[in-house]
């Protein structure tokens, strides 16, 4: 079955913007989102502002993707922790951190461009202790979006 997976992990508000998490956190992101750049009418779309980490390598299980992310993220770990509490504690309702697994199964693109080898199994998946501890010092939620590709 093609399977197609990434993971990142996101700060979220709807009052700080992503420029300031940055600036904050002096690191940069892989994308960001502006709040109300795609509507500005009532609500807002999207919602908030958003700063994001992403791992997209294809062919790594989630474990190894998140480990990426946390190569990355972990030696800043207590700035991280105090921006998410900060952002939490401003903005009650879209203040956050997340670190987000998403996947696609039974996705066409998963098998563009693919060699003819085996490739792993990519179904399975854990979190570490260091993943947790990383969680849990962050505030960060855990999230797992997975969408059914199969034509109908």
């Amino acid at each position: 079955m093609p399977l197609r997976q990434y993971v990142y992990f996101a700060l979220s508000s709807s009052r700080t913007t992503a420029q300031e998490m940055t600036a904050w956190l002096g690191i940069e992101p892989d994308e960001t989102t502006v709040r109300g750049s795609r509507r500005a009418d009532s609500p807002p779309l999207p919602v908030t502002h958003r700063w994001k980490v992403v791992c997209r390598e294809p062919g790594l299980s989630v474990d190894e993707l998140v480990a990426r992310l946390l190569d990355r993220l972990g030696p800043h770990t207590d700035r991280i922790a105090e921006l998410a509490a900060r952002l939490a504690a401003e903005d009650e309702e879209y203040g956050s951190a997340v670190l987000e697994v998403v996947r696609y199964f039974n996705d066409d693109e998963a098998t563009h461009g693919a060699a003819a080898t085996v490739q792993p199994n990519l179904f399975g998946w854990h979190l570490d202790p260091d993943v947790l501890r990383f969680l849990a010092a962050t505030g960060a939620a855990l999230d797992v979006d997975e969408y059914d590709m199969t034509p109908d």
